[in-house]
């Protein structure tokens, strides 16, 4: 009976993987879409992550609070609750054509994700055997992986619907080129109302059910204060490690339409197609990498895949043509384990520490407002968007030593790798 509960519970939390993560990749539909509609530079397009993973750092700490004190089941439709207001702000964002609106829309929908992430990550791991509990967040985030191949699919075909070349815009007088500007900027309204409604009949359906108490069943207390989560080394390079990986994923696949129209001199609506394959790959990649991890120690297979990583930047740096949006879908596909390896590595054995490591990794994801920015600022500097890619290089390398040497478990001064107990 507790098994079933088990899968049922792990049906119902898979679910909101694929949510937040449909949510995520429209970024890079809205980011060019806005970049034009408010002839923004790459840095203020750019704005756009900025708004989404800053709340990350902000809500991460209130969302563990909520985990501890009301449970998993109310943080969970707190957070769809949240989701879904911003939501639905997309509607008066798009009326009023200000930029900022969007942005704070965005802020609100990540302050719904952020608590979402804090309560699933951990549940996911914690539900089952905690030998394989890598491979369980490994599987979860595979339906993220699904959502990263059709959420770009879905947004080209409705927000790029009425979207008009520079050449056009600039062929239009003053008052024509706004009308046309405001109805690209309205064309998002429709698949955020639909995916706010979705929302609302999800966070219905967790009041009416009943989901298992994850117990702490270590030997030592819940902990009463952040501070002494800090004290297991591996949580501070996991830390780290997400901080650097979710920068380095968010500049590839919400700088990806920008890439691709430079570097293989492609469309974006045929851009934000390519995009969609790299989604596809990163979803392949996520299921492949939890049937690897029976074979390979997930440390081990992070760190290949970091260093693999590392060689095709410098390819994504240098190529030109169709090569460039293969090497970079070859990215994608070597980056899929990275969030959930990182993470399950990160919260292993903190025992009472647990919900506040999740929130101290879940901040890390802060990560997606800086990093990309400095992918914006290299590209706006030297005049061209592929020397951005020196800038995720630089993150997988912190990865690969991660992989290599932070995943080991310290406690009280004594080592136990996480090799000994896997």
């Amino acid at each position: 009976m507790t098994k079933n509960k088990n899968s049922f519970a792990f049906i119902l939390i898979t679910s909101l993987f694929f949510l937040w993560g449909f949510a995520h990749n429209l970024d890079p539909i809205l980011i060019p879409h806005l970049k034009k509609s408010f002839t923004l530079t790459t840095v203020q397009a750019t704005l756009v992550d900025s708004a989404v993973f800053i709340a990350y750092f902000i809500m991460a700490l209130p969302a563990g609070f909520i985990m501890k004190k009301y449970g998993y089941k109310n943080g969970i439709i707190t957070g769809l609750l949240l989701f879904a207001l911003g939501c639905f702000l997309f509607i008066p964002a798009a009326n009023t054509q200000q930029y900022v609106f969007f942005l704070v829309s965005l802020f609100i929908i990540a302050c719904g994700l952020t608590i979402l992430e804090t309560a699933a990550n951990p549940y996911a791991t914690a539900l089952g055997d905690p030998a394989s509990g890598t491979q369980r967040l490994n599987f979860a985030q595979a339906f993220n992986g699904l959502a990263t191949f059709l959420a770009p699919i879905i947004g080209a075909h409705v927000i790029f619907t009425k979207g008009y070349t520079e050449l056009e815009l600039k062929g239009m007088t003053e008052s024509a080129r706004k009308i046309a500007l405001a109805a690209e900027a309205s064309s998002v309204k429709m698949p955020y109302l639909v995916l706010g409604c979705i929302l609302v009949v999800i966070a219905m359906a967790f009041v009416f059910i009943k989901l298992p108490k994850i117990q702490n069943t270590e030997d030592h207390p819940t902990s009463k204060n952040i501070l002494h989560a800090f004290k297991h080394k591996h949580l501070s390079w996991a830390v780290a490690a997400q901080f650097f990986y979710v920068g380095a994923q968010v500049s590839v696949f919400s700088l990806f339409i920008l890439y691709a129209e430079k570097s293989a001199g492609l469309g974006e609506t045929n851009a934000a197609y390519y995009l969609g394959i790299c989604g596809l790959a990163f979803l392949i990649g996520r299921f492949l990498g939890t049937v690897l991890m029976r074979y390979i120690l997930p440390q081990r297979l992070l760190a290949l895949y970091a260093l693999i990583n590392v060689a095709l930047c410098v390819v994504a740096i240098f190529a030109h043509g169709i090569i460039t949006i293969y090497n970079v879908i070859g990215i994608c596909f070597f980056m899929s384990i990275m969030f959930p390896t990182i993470f399950a590595l990160g919260i292993k054995r903190l025992g009472g520490d647990t919900e506040f490591g999740s929130s101290l990794i879940i901040m890390s994801i802060v990560g997606g407002a800086i990093i990309p920015r400095f992918f914006g600022m290299v590209s706006d500097a030297t005049g061209n968007i592929q020397y951005g890619y020196i800038i995720p290089m630089v993150c997988f390398v912190v990865i690969a030593l991660f992989g290599l040497k932070g995943h080991a478990v310290k406690l009280k001064d004594k080592e136990l790798l996480v090799s000994s107990v896997l």
